[in-house]
């Protein structure tokens, strides 16, 4: 929300227009997730993919780290922009200002906090280690502050905050003027984003304790606090994975830790806050460091180029969108890509030639099982899709190609002529008219050729549209069997009494 508010409007130059939009943009991302869930539309998260997502998050999480080199760094004069190239620029055009005495302090506690971290993830019961190193380094930060303070040391601080609890924003919502736009832009695509997180939060934990969990109540339920949390000066928020992490290995059951953690906090807001006057700006910086270092999921990315690498190259896709261009267009990138793919893969669909397993009535690729072996005088074909409008011509040249290529082979081998072709439907899960259609072509087609089309195991859906069409009359009683090895059999036996 932050890079993509402060690429408009200054936090420092203007800060009540950027509280404004910030609270706005929440109510928008709330009303969008209540919505999602209220309509049952939670399906639509689902474009978002785990490659977009892994891109996205890396992305995301180098643009913050970036952010934080001004805090590092102990720079006065920083770019408002958020792109990789503007913010490296600005770090090394201003490097007078650069405080080695910001630096050493930022560089310590970063080595302190990844130090803990480690030794967290080693002992998984040493949990709490982790947990603690945050307050811990701004409780030993600010002392070190505090103490130095009469010696002028070049390290910036907090300074002065207020006391108490939030203050009602319901007045500071901006439902008009030139950046409503941008504010329910933002909105949308950071609703997404947390929602996105929040309910894969919730399933992960949900699998840990095997109990299920309801994804549009969840959309409703983070909605609502949202739409809330813009009326009393909050950001968009959603389910936090450390925390949750922290209540799970620390064997909480119940939301009373919520309620006492809650509680916790509201003690600081009231009665703490004068005691971060001296706070230095750097510890944050290398908090948050820490923090989304942990987005950056490296073996994540790595996977999805050894298994898919059309999967990669979204994540890339939304990984260099947000990292150089914005974070919008990032997103909006990786999620063409993602759709492209889905539309490949639909309109392109797998047609295996397949093999009989000796000694079985199992039927399986030839390309990958090298003891299947070919049927003489059979052209065994299984179809991996639906087939419908967007892929029957395909489809249909795909299978008179495989016809062709399989009546070379023949010619070339100098083996029995080619008479049937079996299409295997077990992975046709529906066919709509334009399906239909092709097929009483294509078998009209290869009439012509004196060869035989019979279909085998279409399942119940595609059965009753066939009946319904009439299509089923054209092909006979013996164009239709439950199973490839019934198909052959039987047409063998027949080509046998009939010789």
């Amino acid at each position: 929300m932050g890079s993509m508010l402060s690429e408009a409007v200054s936090s420092t130059e203007e800060p009540i227009l950027y509280l404004k939009l910030a609270f706005t943009a929440t109510c928008f991302a709330g009303l969008f997730q209540a919505s999602l869930g209220f309509l049952r539309l939670g399906f639509i998260i689902d474009f978002l993919s785990k490659a977009t997502l892994v891109g996205f998050m890396a992305g995301a999480a180098v643009i913050v780290s970036l952010q934080q080199l001004k805090g590092l760094l102990g720079i006065v004069h920083f770019t408002t922009k958020m792109q990789f190239i503007p913010v490296m620029a600005s770090v090394f055009s201003n490097r007078g200002e650069w405080s080695w005495q910001t630096i050493v302090m930022g560089f310590s506690f970063l080595l302190f906090l990844f130090t803990t971290r480690h030794i967290s993830k080693r002992n998984p019961k040493l949990f709490w280690v982790a947990a603690a190193a945050p307050l811990t380094s701004v409780i030993v930060s600010t002392l070190i502050v505090f103490l130095l303070r009469s010696k002028n040391p070049r390290i910036s601080f907090i300074g002065h905050l207020p006391k108490g609890l939030n203050p009602p924003s319901s007045n500071m919502l901006y439902f008009n003027g030139p950046y409503l736009a941008l504010a329910m832009k933002t909105g949308l695509i950071t609703g997404i984003l947390s929602l996105t997180e929040g309910i894969a939060v919730g399933r992960t934990f949900a699998s840990l304790k095997n109990y299920q969990v309801d994804g549009n109540k969840e959309m409703m339920a983070i909605g609502l606090m949202n739409i809330c949390g813009s009326c009393s000066s909050c950001y968009v928020t959603t389910g936090s994975f450390s925390r949750s992490a922290v209540n799970y290995n620390a064997g909480a059951k119940t939301v009373v830790s919520n309620i006492i953690m809650a509680a916790a906090v509201l003690i600081t807001l009231l009665f703490l806050m004068p005691l971060f006057y001296y706070t230095p700006n750097v510890i944050l910086a290398t908090i948050i460091l820490t923090a989304v270092s942990g987005l950056i999921d490296y073996q994540a990315a790595y996977n999805l180029w050894k298994v898919d690498k059309l999967d990669c190259m979204t994540c890339l896709c939304s990984f260099f969108g947000v990292l150089f261009i914005s974070v919008p267009t990032g997103l909006a990138i990786a999620v063409v890509v993602s759709v492209f793919k889905i539309l490949l893969h639909v309109t392109r669909p797998n047609i295996l030639a397949m093999g009989n397993i000796p000694g079985t009535q199992i039927y399986q690729n030839l390309s990958r099982y090298r003891e299947a072996l070919r049927i003489p005088s059979f052209l065994v074909l299984a179809i991996e899709a639906p087939f419908y409008f967007a892929n029957s011509t395909y489809l249909q040249e795909r299978i008179l190609r495989w016809v062709r290529e399989e009546e070379e082979r023949i010619k070339a081998n100098n083996e029995g002529t080619l008479k049937c072709v079996i299409l295997d439907m077990t992975a046709v899960t529906a066919i709509d008219t334009s399906g239909i259609d092709t097929l009483s072509e294509l078998r009209k087609m290869l009439e012509k050729r004196s060869l035989r089309l019979v279909l085998a195991n279409p399942v119940g859906s595609v059965m009753e549209k066939l009946q319904q069409s009439k299509t089923l009359e054209s092909f006979g009683m013996n164009g239709v069997y439950l199973t490839v090895g019934e198909a052959v059999a039987d047409i063998s036996s027949l080509w046998k009494a009939r010789a």
